[in-house]
């Protein structure tokens, strides 16, 4: 058989390998490295793969530590550790179901509207989604909420993370097309390409992510229209609705100012991603130290949560360094490209 032809084969079956590896409930980053080394030491037998490609692995992984834009994620995963241990997240959680709470599907769109706050203010997904699950969750089973809609909806809101900026998943998109890019605009002959920036990322993803926040909303007033007793009524007892304008002042403000002051910062160009996420990582720890909700024992944990939490991110990356190579020099990224130029368009 043509070597070409079997490496493309091996990339494609590589592929589909992984994907079957991760079903199989395997961590990710031991997933994609370990389906690729044992799928280059295939290649190499059938004489489709060198194995001193691996070289270029060391270069790559150092450049991705030392790089400037990366140093973002572990600010950003701070900031969101910091409002979620320091129970701000939870406070905001709590005060927006009592504001939604007299309406059919109060709870769930509470939910939805805690989920895209949280989502542009941390970028992390991790911290939203455990505490709206331990929070919400019981809440809205004991008002009687289809257990199915009501994880669903937790769910659903907790990952708009990846896709409302600052996410981190757009900083490493950030990266990786800004090389690409460049590349691309030189083999064309350009050799002065306008650069994509993260920040140019997070402004194109803010009407996706606000589109997709519409979205779950627009579904959650279906359900309880069309199945009111999948999300029924919570009413707020009348002794807590005399001040209850005050708490979601108290709860609502302070997020959104962080929110305006990382997000704007960066869209109005005044500061790059990194100096957006140290102030945004400042002002979580104002916000927690002026609602008394932080102490040392506090902020230690959540040094500790941002060290595993950016240890784990960057784990994954390697290993997504290491299936790359195999990939690409087993002619994977030839047969995408002939894939896709032979589609219409």
């Amino acid at each position: 058989m043509d070597p070409v032809l079997l490496g493309e084969i091996l990339s494609a079956v590589m592929f589909f390998g992984v994907i079957g590896v991760l079903m199989l409930g395997f961590p990710v980053a031991f997933s994609l490295a370990g389906t690729a080394l044992i799928f280059g030491l295939v290649g190499w037998w059938l004489g489709v793969y060198d194995p001193s490609n691996y070289g270029s692995l060391a270069g790559r992984y150092i450049g991705l530590m030392t790089n400037e834009v990366l140093v973002a994620v572990p600010l950003f995963i701070f900031m969101g550790v910091v409002l979620e241990r320091s129970g701000i997240a939870e406070q905001l959680l709590l005060t927006m179901g009592k504001l939604f709470g007299n309406l059919r599907g109060g709870l769930g769109l509470s939910v939805i509207v805690v989920g895209a706050l949280l989502a542009a203010s941390t970028g992390v997904v991790g911290a939203t989604v455990v505490t709206m699950g331990l929070i919400s969750l019981p809440a809205m089973l004991r008002a009687g909420y289809d257990p199915k809609l009501a994880t669903g909806v937790i769910c659903a809101s907790g990952t708009l993370g990846q896709i409302i900026p600052p996410s981190t998943v757009l900083i490493f998109m950030g990266d990786m097309l800004a090389g690409i890019n460049s590349q691309v605009q030189m083999e064309k002959g350009n050799f002065a390409p306008e650069p994509v920036s993260v920040g140019a990322l997070f402004a194109g993803a803010i009407l996706p992510g606000l589109l997709l926040v519409g979205l779950y909303a627009a579904y959650m007033i279906f359900k309880a229209i069309t199945d009111p007793k999948s999300c029924p009524a919570t009413p707020v007892p009348e002794d807590e609705k005399a001040g209850l304008m005050r708490e979601v002042f108290v709860a609502l403000v302070p997020p959104l100012l962080l929110i305006v002051a990382v997000l704007g910062s960066i869209l109005g160009g005044i500061a790059t991603p990194t100096e957006a996420a140290s102030v945004g990582s400042v002002g979580a720890m104002l916000l927690a130290l002026l609602r008394r909700r932080i102490d040392f024992s506090i902020l230690r944990q959540a040094v500790i949560s941002t060290a595993t939490i950016t240890s784990m991110v960057f784990i994954i990356l390697f290993g997504a360094a290491v299936f790359s190579i195999v990939f690409r020099m087993m002619g994977g990224d030839n047969l995408v490209h002939e894939f896709l130029s032979s589609m219409p368009g």
